[in-house]
């Protein structure tokens, strides 16, 4: 079992900056896939950025160059630095965690997996951006 709690959220001016966490608790995190996914009111879940075993990363385009997961950390922590976020990007934003993962995962096979929703997820951190 992984436990995931997000914090961080809150409201934001366009062109600011937010930095997302998710205090992550469980056996053998490092072979699992992380990311950040969110849902915005009235639409589906959406992952946003995800981060492989391999320590590549894969990022939705609409936040490509702007979101960034710092790396450097044992996946006990995660988190989503937002710059110059948009009103486009108000949603709850999860982390989510898959696996374990038995194999050197890329950024890009974990970014595709999480869509199929068989992750652990936390209880969401809202995010608002105003203009």
């Amino acid at each position: 079992q992984v436990q995931l709690v997000e914090s961080g959220g809150g409201s934001v001016q366009a062109g600011g900056s937010l930095r997302l966490s998710c205090a992550a608790s469980g056996y053998g995190l490092s072979t699992y896939c992380t990311g950040w996914v969110r849902q915005a009111t009235g639409k589906e879940r959406d992952g946003r950025a995800a981060i492989g075993r391999d320590g590549t990363t894969r990022y939705a385009d609409t936040v490509l160059g702007r979101f960034t997961i710092p790396q450097g950390n044992a996946k006990t922590t995660l988190y989503l630095q937002m710059n110059s976020p948009k009103p486009e990007d108000t949603a709850m934003y999860y982390c989510a965690y898959r696996g374990p993962i038995p194999f050197a995962a890329s950024g890009s096979w974990c970014y595709d997996v999480f869509r199929s929703g068989d992750n652990y997820w936390g209880q969401g951190t809202q995010v608002t951006v105003s203009s």
